[in-house]
């Protein structure tokens, strides 16, 4: 776990915000998936305790949860933790009476949730784009409008972008055809059903990102977007969610209009945070090394899939922010050194959460 540059709590001075990966919530006696995966009693009461420790320690304001298949159990067990408020727009889908399936999204505070809502895409944008008009996000996307200390209604985006997991499967072992053709037909199903699914993640930022500009410019509440977004921000599919520059456009509308609706990485404006106010201060060879931690680990290789992207609001840099990134953490030690009676029905991801100091 990465624990840079600790900052002192102080009542209602700090705002943290944390984006948790539940990695199938689901109470017994129900399944997830299959009929055979299904948490003991034990494993149930482990997973629990698991989220209940990592909220006692930690303390977020505010959690985007995902993979959530049993939101009235989640709204118990945090309500239990000092948070009243807890909205979910959607419910998972049952079929054969107990198995689940479609994990949904939900949003614990313990500030008022002053409004709940699905996003709902731009129709007339998706008739542009030549988006199929029965699209619809592969995870309902989640805003809650929360009234925030200092900086009142604020609206959180809660998200699961599609997973990069193949959209055809091809299945050989039902297949009579010869060893080589079943090869090209896999391949086949690999390359098409890859690519559908990397079109669906970048459909839904892309209509994301149009939803939120729309927002803002109809309310100006600051923007904070949060989740599992299967894939690195770095990748073209994704990018545009950190657009912050335009082609043909002024310096000066740019500077005077632009910022109020793009969004900032918070480990970006961590990073810039503490090379202004942190690093002038140490000698060189003292300077400390600043390194982003992976959140998901697959074949042995780390990525960040797990994202908090801020408004202006809580960029440091910008002339009228009220808010400053003062410390980034994921938390990760249940993935790179386990203890299997504390960490054994845990998450797969990290979790990522961001301390957002008042600037005074």
């Amino acid at each position: 776990m990465d624990q840079l540059f600790p900052t002192v709590a102080v009542s209602n001075l700090q705002l943290k915000i944390a984006t948790f990966n539940l990695f199938n919530y689901l109470e017994p006696p129900y399944a997830y998936y299959e009929f055979e995966r299904i948490y003991s009693a034990e494993q149930w009461r482990k997973k629990q305790k698991w989220i209940c420790d990592y909220l006692t320690e930690h303390e977020p304001d505010i959690i985007g949860f995902q993979e959530v298949f049993s939101p009235e159990s989640l709204q118990a067990l945090v309500k239990s933790q000092g948070y009243p408020y807890f909205a979910v727009i959607d419910s998972p889908e049952v079929i054969d009476d107990f198995i689940y399936r479609s994990p949904v999204v939900a949003i614990a505070s313990r500030y008022p949730i002053v409004e709940a809502v699905a996003v709902t895409p731009n129709t007339e944008l998706m008739e542009t784009l030549a988006i199929d008009k029965d699209f619809s996000f592969s995870r309902n996307v989640l805003r809650a409008t929360i009234d925030a200390p200092h900086i009142g209604n604020c609206d959180c985006y809660v998200v699961h972008f599609k997973s990069k997991r193949s959209m055809i499967e091809f299945d050989d072992k039902n297949s009579d055809l010869a060893p080589e053709k079943n090869i090209i037909e896999s391949l086949k199903a690999q390359v098409a059903g890859s690519w559908g699914s990397t079109v669906q993640r970048g459909n839904e930022a892309s209509l994301l990102m149009i939803a939120m500009i729309e927002r803002r410019e109809a309310t100006n509440n600051p923007m904070v977007l949060m989740g599992d977004f299967n894939n690195t921000l770095q990748d073209g599919v994704l990018s545009h969610l950190l657009t912050n520059s335009l082609r043909f456009i002024s310096t000066f509308d740019q500077e005077a209009y632009l910022a109020k609706y793009t969004l900032n990485d918070a480990w970006d404006l961590f990073e810039s945070v503490i090379k202004n106010e942190v690093v002038d201060d140490l000698v060189d060879d003292k300077k400390p090394e600043i390194q982003r931690t992976p959140t998901h680990y697959f074949g042995g290789s780390g990525s960040v899939l797990d994202y908090i992207l801020l408004s202006c609001e809580f960029d440091a840099s910008y002339h009228s922010s009220l808010y400053q990134v003062s410390h980034y953490e994921t938390y990760d030690n249940h993935l790179i050194n386990p203890i299997f009676e504390h960490d054994g029905e845990s998450t797969d991801h990290g979790v990522v959460m961001v301390t957002l100091a008042l600037r005074t």
